[in-house]
C-alpha cells in the first residue's frame, strides 16, 4: 500500500513538472514573440519610406493572425461596435433601413415597417442627396450608415430625389432604437397549418416565436406547425435553447459544449415547460441554415420531435466569446465544439487542421461517424444537419440573376409604383408582364449560359488543335441558333421571373411582410411540408424508421 502510494505521488509530481515546463515555455514564447513584433511595429513606423497609419497597420496584423485560426474569431475595434451590437441583438439607433449603392448615390433598398424611415414616408428607389445638408455623392453605404445611425431621439435630415418628383424632397427624421424582429412573418397558410419564419436568433428571440405560436393557435386547432430556419445564419446560443424549449419537455439535454477550459464546459437543458409537444413539427433548412439554427434543427432531430426538410446545414459547431481589450475594443473568440443531444459535432470543418497553402477542407465522409437519435435513427457528425427529406436545392436561370443583379425588376417595381397608389388581390398577367419585356428593352443585362460556357470553350479549343478553320461554318450557325434560343429566355423563363416581379411590387405597399407572404404561393419546399403533415403515417414512419 506505502508503496503504491509512493508510486501515485511521484506519479503526480512528474506530471505537475511536465505542465509546468510547458506553461514556461509557452509563457516564453509568448513574451519573446511579443517583444519581436513590439520591436518590427516600431521600426516599420519609423523607417518605412511612405507614411503609414499605425491604426490601420496594427489592424491588418491582428486580422491576419486570426483568420490563420478560424472565420468567426475576429478583433472588433472600437469603430465597429455598433455594427457587432447590431449583428448580436439586432437593435441599433438609426432611422430603420435598408440602403445600398447606385451609382455615384446612396438609395433606400427597403425602409423597416413601423420604423423612422417608413413612418416619415420614405420608399425603396429613394435616392440620398444630403444628409444633414452636406452631399453624400460618392460616398460608400458605409460612410452613409455611420451618420444616418445615432442615438435614439436626435434628428437626422435628408435630402432625397424621387422617381416622378421635380423637386428634391426634405425629411427630417427623429432616429429611434430600431429592433428588427427576428419573426418578420408568421400565419396560419392552409389547412389549420402554422409558419413561422425566423430569421435570426437575436436576444428575446424565443419570446416572438412564442407570441407567433401562440397567435395562429390561439384557438389550440392546428395540424402542424412549419418552422422555417432557411437562410438563418444564427446568433444567440441561449436562445437557439429557449426556442428548442418551446417545443419538447422540460429537463431535456439541448446542447452542450467543450473547450480547452474544463471549467467553462456547460451543458444546456430545457428550464421551462413547453408550449407544444405533439403537434407534427416540420422544420425547414438549407445550406444557409447555421449555428443556432444548426443546433435547433439537430436538437429537434436528434430528440424525434420532428421533420427536417430541404439541404444540408452548414455546418458551424463552434461557440464565440467576446472578451473586452482595451481602448473599448473586442476580442470575439473561438473558446468551445458544441454537441446535440445524440453526441454528435456538425461542424464541417477541421480549422486545426490545416493542408500546407493554409486552406482548410470539409471533413471526409470517411471519417464521419455515426450516432443515434432517441428512436435509434442513424445520423452523422462533422457535416452539418442532414434533413430527414432531402429537396433539390432552387436555382434561378442566368437570365433573372442578371435582371436582378442590374437591379431591374427592382426598378420596374419603383415605376409600377409611381402609377398605382394601391393594388388588391395583385399578381402578374401577361399585359404587365409585356410592359415588364418593353421596359428591358435597351438595358443592359448580360449573361453567359452553361451552354455558352462550353461552346466558347470547344472554339478556344478548336483553335490551339487547328481545327477550327473545318469547324467554323459548323459553329457559327450553332451561334446563330444558340443567339436566337436565348432571345427567348425572357419567355422561356416567365413563371420564375413573373414570381420575383409579382413579391417586389407586393413589397411596394407591404414591405417585407408582404414580399414573404407572396412568395408562400410559390415555395415547394412549404409544399412539401404542408403535404408531410397533411400525411401523418408518413411523418410518424420518418421518425421511428432508420435514416
Amino acid at each position: 500500500m506505502k508503496k503504491t502510494n509512493k508510486f501515485i505521488l511521484i506519479t503526480v509530481i512528474l506530471l505537475t513538472s511536465i505542465f509546468s515546463l510547458r506553461f514556461v515555455d509557452n509563457y516564453f514564447e509568448i513574451s519573446k514573440n511579443l517583444d519581436i513584433f513590439t520591436t518590427l511595429y516600431r521600426e516599420l513606423n519609423v523607417f518605412y519610406v511612405d507614411e503609414v497609419d499605425p491604426g490601420s497597420l496594427m489592424k491588418t496584423a491582428i486580422d491576419a493572425m486570426l483568420e490563420s485560426l478560424d472565420p468567426y474569431t475576429t478583433y472588433i475595434p472600437e469603430s465597429e461596435m455598433e455594427d457587432f451590437k447590431f449583428m448580436t441583438t439586432g437593435q441599433y439607433g438609426g432611422i430603420g433601413a435598408i440602403i445600398s449603392k447606385r451609382g455615384d448615390y446612396i438609395i433606400i433598398s427597403e425602409p423597416y415597417e413601423g420604423f423612422p424611415a417608413n413612418k416619415a414616408g420614405l420608399i425603396p428607389g429613394d435616392k440620398i442627396l444630403k444628409v444633414n445638408k452636406k452631399s453624400v455623392k460618392g460616398k460608400t453605404t458605409e460612410d452613409v450608415s455611420k451618420v444616418l445611425k445615432g442615438q435614439p431621439n436626435t434628428s437626422v435630415k435628408l435630402l432625397v430625389e424621387r422617381l416622378g418628383k421635380d423637386k428634391p424632397l426634405e425629411f427630417d427624421l427623429i432616429r429611434e432604437e430600431v429592433k428588427i424582429k427576428s419573426v418578420p412573418f408568421f400565419a396560419e397558410i392552409e389547412d389549420n397549418i402554422g409558419y413561422i419564419k425566423l430569421n435570426a436568433f437575436h436576444r428575446n428571440v424565443s419570446n416572438e416565436v412564442a407570441e407567433a405560436f401562440n397567435k395562429i393557435n390561439k384557438d389550440k386547432s392546428l395540424k402542424g406547425l412549419i418552422f422555417d430556419l432557411r437562410g438563418n445564419p444564427g446568433g444567440l446560443l441561449n436562445e437557439a435553447v429557449d426556442v428548442t424549449n418551446l417545443f419538447i419537455d422540460k429537463g431535456l439535454l439541448v446542447v452542450s459544449t467543450k473547450g480547452k477550459i474544463a471549467e467553462w464546459d456547460k451543458l444546456y437543458k430545457t428550464t421551462k415547460e413547453p408550449l407544444d409537444t405533439k403537434i407534427p413539427l416540420v422544420i425547414l433548412v438549407d445550406s444557409r441554415s447555421a449555428s443556432a439554427s444548426e443546433i435547433v434543427s439537430g436538437a429537434v432531430q436528434d430528440l424525434d420531435r420532428g421533420v427536417l426538410i430541404g439541404q444540408r446545414t452548414f455546418g458551424k459547431g463552434l461557440v464565440q466569446q467576446t472578451r473586452k481589450l482595451t481602448y473599448n475594443s473586442q476580442l470575439k473568440v473561438t473558446i468551445a465544439k458544441y454537441y446535440i443531444p445524440s453526441g454528435r459535432c456538425i461542424n464541417s470543418v477541421d480549422y486545426s487542421n490545416r493542408n500546407e497553402d493554409g486552406s482548410v477542407g470539409q471533413i471526409a465522409d470517411s471519417l464521419k461517424k455515426e450516432f443515434k437519435t432517441s428512436n435509434g435513427r442513424i445520423v452523422l457528425d462533422g457535416g452539418g444537419v442532414n434533413p430527414d427529406i432531402v429537396l433539390e436545392r432552387k436555382k434561378y436561370s442566368n437570365i433573372l440573376a442578371s435582371i436582378m443583379s442590374k437591379r431591374l425588376i427592382f426598378d420596374f417595381a419603383n415605376e409600377f409604383y409611381f402609377k398605382n397608389s394601391s393594388i388588391k388581390n395583385f399578381s402578374i398577367n401577361d399585359s404587365l408582364y409585356n410592359e415588364f419585356v418593353e421596359f428591358l428593352k435597351n438595358k443592359e443585362y448580360q449573361y453567359e449560359t452553361k451552354t455558352e460556357k462550353a461552346l466558347n470553350k470547344m472554339i478556344k479549343d478548336a483553335e490551339k488543335e487547328k481545327y477550327f478553320s473545318d469547324l467554323k461554318s459548323e459553329i457559327d450557325i450553332l451561334k446563330a441558333k444558340m443567339d436566337s434560343s436565348k432571345n427567348n429566355d425572357i419567355l422561356r423563363f416567365k413563371k420564375e421571373i413573373s414570381q420575383i416581379l409579382e413579391g417586389e411590387i407586393i413589397s411596394r405597399y407591404t414591405l417585407q411582410r408582404g414580399r414573404l407572404e407572396n412568395s408562400l404561393k410559390y415555395d415547394e419546399d412549404v409544399k412539401e411540408a404542408i403535404s408531410l403533415i397533411q400525411d401523418s403515417e408518413k411523418y410518424n414512419n420518418i421518425l421511428n424508421t432508420n435514416l
